[in-house]
């Protein structure tokens, strides 16, 4: 049972990939869709993300708004994970496929322009953000309707109101506390 959702999995990963790398699959996106400023995770931030969501090497990873690529690559360098980073802007997202591509690790992880509204998360066991809380309030529907039973949703800085979480995790980086809010699918409530 395990090896078939794995392949399951596995193929509408590719598929997903395989669409969305198309020529000509250019998309438009509305204001709307760009859910925050554009601010790198600090690194140390990442571990501690990643590791507050128990991500295991059978674990599929999704970055919404995943920038350069950092938080995706981490999970597949440091935790043996598949990871799929989803950015809108194109120009970061480039560059995050280029850095993907240059550290040899195309097999694991895969970047996606495209909008977190759009995107299928049903693959994913983990779902990272690091968005204001009005944007994880309007992404709540899609996580709900995705995402199975113990998946689990980490979020840096700012909660998805309405869900409890099971952990929150406090990283010091400078003068700044990041609270890491780790949630699972299933025990939201």
């Amino acid at each position: 049972m395990w090896r078939r959702n794995n392949v399951m999995r596995t193929s509408s990963l590719v598929i997903l990939v395989a669409v969305a790398s198309l020529p000509g699959f250019a998309q438009k996106f509305g204001p709307e869709e760009n859910l925050a400023p554009y601010i790198p995770t600090p690194q140390l931030v990442v571990e501690k993300m990643l590791e507050a969501a128990h991500v295991k090497s059978s674990d599929v990873v999704y970055d919404l708004g995943a920038g350069d690529g950092r938080i995706v690559i981490a999970a597949a360098q440091e935790f043996g994970a598949r990871a799929v980073g989803v950015e809108i802007l194109p120009d970061v997202c480039e560059k995050a496929r280029d850095r993907i591509k240059s550290l040899g690790l195309e097999d694991r992880v895969t970047m996606i322009q495209n909008s977190a509204f759009r995107v299928d998360l049903s693959p994913a066991d983990v779902v990272t953000l690091y968005l204001l809380t009005t944007s994880n309030e309007r992404l709540k529907p899609n996580l709900e309707k995705y995402l199975k039973p113990g998946a689990r949703v980490v979020s840096n800085q700012f909660p998805v109101k309405g869900w409890k979480a099971v952990a929150v995790v406090h990283v010091r980086t400078g003068n700044m506390d990041n609270p890491i809010y780790v949630y699972e699918i299933g025990r939201t409530k």
